[in-house]
């Protein structure tokens, strides 16, 4: 979830944009192109389609920001209009989404996922750390769309349930029902690797 001066930064940008300002808005277009990029590259794997579709997504955000009113965080409003830009694009193309969600920080680094299931002190803190990634990785993309878009947005893009329900465009409550249900998936896959792990471990 972006933090309150953040979301405040991005909504005097937008405010600025919005008054005519170009530099303000290519502030956020500095601020959020790669994150953008990063979450186009989970439906498109062509690097050149990822940066075109990722300009195009861009470009309709310019467009429609008059009627931005910031009811959402910018981000989430941006990120909406990013899959359904990249969607309309594969569609038009007879494609349908790659949806690879590999777990990667943002200096691009696959998240090491033994610091999320083990603790220093127990056996499971000496499984690979490549092991558990690939683990989490595999359990990720054999979820259906609708639950692996909804825990790629919680774990990896950090938004709270309620900018999701509104990038999903879904009650809050399926919200939650489809993280904990991405999240026992998910633990399905660990536990024959992470013997001894306790139930309140988040996977």
């Amino acid at each position: 979830m972006l933090k309150a001066s953040e979301r405040d930064l991005d909504q005097e940008l937008v405010r600025r944009a919005q008054n005519g300002d170009q530099r303000a808005f290519e502030l956020l277009v500095v601020k959020y192109q790669r994150r953008i990029a990063r979450l186009l590259s989970r439906m498109i794997r062509d690097p050149a389609e990822i940066e075109d579709v990722t300009q195009e997504a861009f470009i309709k955000a310019y467009r429609a920001l008059p009627a931005f009113r910031g009811e959402s965080a910018f981000y989430t409003w941006l990120y909406r209009i990013a899959i359904n830009t990249a969607k309309n694009y594969l569609a038009t193309l007879g494609r349908r989404p790659v949806l690879s969600s590999e777990y990667e920080d943002e200096d691009g680094y696959t998240l090491d996922a033994v610091a999320q299931v083990a603790d220093d002190h127990t056996p499971e803190s000496e499984l690979s750390n490549k092991q558990i990634v690939s683990t989490v990785n595999e359990a990720v993309d054999a979820l259906p769309n609708d639950l692996r878009e909804a825990i790629t947005l919680r774990e990896m893009d950090g938004l709270s349930y309620e900018e999701i329900a509104v990038a999903m465009e879904c009650p809050i409550g399926t919200v939650r029902s489809r993280i904990f249900r991405a999240r026992e998936a998910i633990a399905h896959r660990l536990r024959p690797l992470l013997q001894g792990v306790g139930k309140d471990k988040r996977w």
